[in-house]
């Protein structure tokens, strides 16, 4: 079941299945957001935006609508 990294739960590991289409789409890629890449959402504000997520050795802080763009898969 794949779902988009905005809506997926705190505290949990995902595997990229895709980034979709959009301007975004290539910095996403460079920012690691690869398919197969493991991140973990770390936090989420009390209105589920901004999202704190580790994508490989690093953290970064994204808007809900970015992480829309990311399709993601349980892990």
């Amino acid at each position: 079941m794949s779902q988009t990294l905005g809506f997926c739960a705190a505290g949990k590991v995902f595997k990229v299945k895709q980034v979709l289409p959009s301007v975004l789409s290539s910095k996403l890629l460079e920012m690691g957001f690869y398919t197969g890449k493991e991140v973990e959402i770390l936090y989420k504000a009390p209105f589920g935006d901004p999202i704190a997520v580790r994508v490989g050795d690093y953290v970064l802080s994204m808007r809900k609508s970015e992480a829309n763009l990311i399709e993601v898969e349980q892990n």
